[in-house]
């Protein structure tokens, strides 16, 4: 027997559309605001304190591998600025070359806002970041040098590489549309020239027809699959992963341009950074190395600093 019309009926097919509508706007809707802004109202925070915040804080913190409470701990998800949360602090000061307080003071604010790559700076509890400051080389007044600031990933994870040649092949895969290929082929082509320019790697866009490559560049938002999530505009702004697994993201909410103005994210130096991930480098303490984890809206790091050729060239044995 048919169903007659009635009003309940008519009611729920009329709430069952109005969800369905919805249901894109749901699933993919932006966080508010930039990521990082909760750190704002933290400013001259410190051990000891009660602050709404404070566990948006450890969440931060433990994001970039500078926190691991163990299963047992009763602050993990507290608001309270525990001695654990003060000595990250602490060493994320000493990779930023900070004055190591473990207070939340404006520089480290500062630094804590700045835009970055997703890539921990401190990876299973290790961390080869170490502070960019100036160290004495041999006595005298004059006799100050940089320190080589490289840092591999744990296992040292390279490509398969002999002292002729390596040869690398790249594929574009976006699950988001933000730069047309013809726009962005000679930006990543160029980024991978620098790293090419020193050590003996060729990199080449695999063709349509083959069924294998290397590296896969792409543009995605908020949670794509690879188990590391974006944060809508601001934040993290790309993420790459270690040898030999090959994946390099751009975050699509992001303002990405070939020729950024100031509030605009330049696609050729975040390229070379993340890039230098794919091959095998984490992140350096020097701030004018592309392998630095924090950039700013309009700059333009494109040109490998001489702390980023050591240590890929030392990464694949060609130093000695």
């Amino acid at each position: 027997m048919a169903l007659k019309n009635s009003p309940i009926l008519g009611l729920q097919s009329f709430l069952l559309l109005v969800v369905m509508f919805m249901l894109p706007s749901l699933l993919f809707t932006k966080p508010n605001g930039e990521p990082f802004s909760f750190l704002e109202n933290l400013q001259g925070s410190h051990q000891g304190q009660k602050l709404e915040g404070v566990c948006k804080l450890k969440r931060y913190l433990e994001k970039f591998g500078y926190l691991q409470y163990n299963d047992h701990s009763t602050h993990a998800n507290d608001e309270e600025f525990d001695d654990q949360l003060e000595s990250a602090v602490k060493v994320y000061q000493l990779n930023y070359g900070l004055n190591e307080t473990g207070t939340l003071d404006s520089r480290t604010m500062e630094m804590m806002l700045r835009p970055r790559c997703g890539v921990p700076d401190i990876i299973n509890g290790t961390t080869r970041m170490r502070s960019g400051k100036m160290k004495r080389h041999q006595p005298g007044p004059l006799s100050f040098h940089i320190a080589p600031q490289f840092a591999f990933f744990k296992r040292r994870q390279k490509w398969p590489y002999t002292l002729t040649k390596a040869s690398l092949t790249y594929r574009f895969r976006s699950s988001v549309e933000v730069i047309d290929l013809q726009t962005l082929r000679p930006v990543i082509a160029q980024a991978f020239a620098k790293w090419a320019f020193v050590i003996p790697f060729t990199f080449s866009e695999a063709q349509e027809s083959q069924t294998h490559w290397n590296i896969t560049i792409g543009f995605h938002k908020l949670d794509h699959g690879d188990r590391h999530a974006f944060d809508g505009p601001g934040g993290i702004l790309a993420h790459a992963f270690a040898p030999t697994i090959g994946w390099f993201h751009y975050d699509a909410d992001e303002n990405w341009s070939p020729n950024p103005n100031t509030n605009q994210i330049d696609l050729e130096s975040i390229a070379a950074h993340e890039i230098g991930h794919v091959l095998g480098l984490e992140h350096s303490a020097i701030p004018e190395a592309v392998m630095y984890g924090l950039f700013s809206a309009g700059e333009q790091k494109r040109e490998l600093h001489s702390d980023d050729i050591l240590g890929i060239r030392t990464l694949y044995g060609l130093d000695r």
